[in-house]
């Protein structure tokens, strides 16, 4: 889901066949970053770099468009675009959710009609204790800064949510640029929680923080019944896309 120069190379295929396949040659030399009319824009031997949407890849931010041309710069012989993630999470933002924003919106207010953090154990008391303490401040935080309350229930039988509550989450989000929606929808995606999701784009909790906040249920098997080398292989994954969602509010927010 890399972006590419006008007549370049297709980097999003590239990236889904990368195992079947050999990596890209490197085919630019200089990477640039330029301030125009749409923001800030990449440049690859003074070319303006594409999405696979053929969109350009315009940035609102100089530090996340310096940030992204550092992952193209940071590139060897070879363009390796599992290693670019910030620059698939642009190209997300510009091909998918820019246009359709609305559909983005209702995708995380779906996450939170379901959201993690509303559906508690009644034992052991352990673990009610820890959800509790991680959790709490979240939903009252939502309420707070957000207008959105949702009702936490016992077991996992669905609870519907207050419907002004959804709809303060969708009002709150709409408000978002495209980039934001990225962030928020990956974040929520992977941690299962529009609210941790939300409480991290408003700095309410750090990323790591907000990580563990997705992990307390797992964290407490772990303590229970150690590690497994599958599972954990899985979770570092999950948290290297997650920590590359934080990293894009961070330097969203740094201007």
């Amino acid at each position: 889901m890399s972006g590419l120069p006008e007549n370049g190379p297709d980097l999003n295929r590239l990236a889904r066949d990368r195992f079947e396949r050999p990596l890209p040659k490197r085919f630019y030399k200089t990477v640039a970053v330029e301030e125009g009319e749409g923001g800030y824009r990449l440049t690859l031997d003074g070319r303006p770099v594409r999405t696979p949407l053929k969109n350009r890849l315009d940035m609102p931010s100089r530090a996340l468009a310096d940030a992204v041309a550092g992952e193209w710069d940071a590139q060897g012989e070879t363009i390796d675009p599992a290693a670019m993630p910030l620059t698939r999470l642009a190209n997300t933002a510009l091909d998918r959710v820019a246009p359709d924003p609305g559909r983005i919106v209702g995708e995380i207010a779906d996450y939170a009609g379901t959201d993690l953090l509303c559906y508690r154990a009644d034992a052991p008391d352990g673990l009610v204790e820890r959800q509790n303490a991680v959790w709490d401040p979240l939903l009252s935080w939502g309420a707070r800064a957000i207008g959105a309350r949702f009702v936490a229930t016992v077991g996992i039988v669905h609870q519907p949510q207050p419907d002004a509550s959804l709809q303060a989450v969708r009002d709150h989000l709409m408000a978002r640029d495209a980039f934001t929606l990225t962030s928020i929808h990956n974040a929520t995606t992977l941690t299962g929680s529009a609210i941790v999701a939300l409480a991290l784009e408003a700095g309410e909790i750090a990323p790591d923080e907000a990580w563990a906040a997705a992990h307390v249920d797992e964290d407490w098997q772990i303590g229970l019944w150690g590690r497994d080398a599958e599972a954990e292989a899985r979770r570092a994954a999950r948290q290297v896309e997650f920590d590359a969602a934080a990293r894009l509010l961070a330097l969203l927010a740094e201007g």
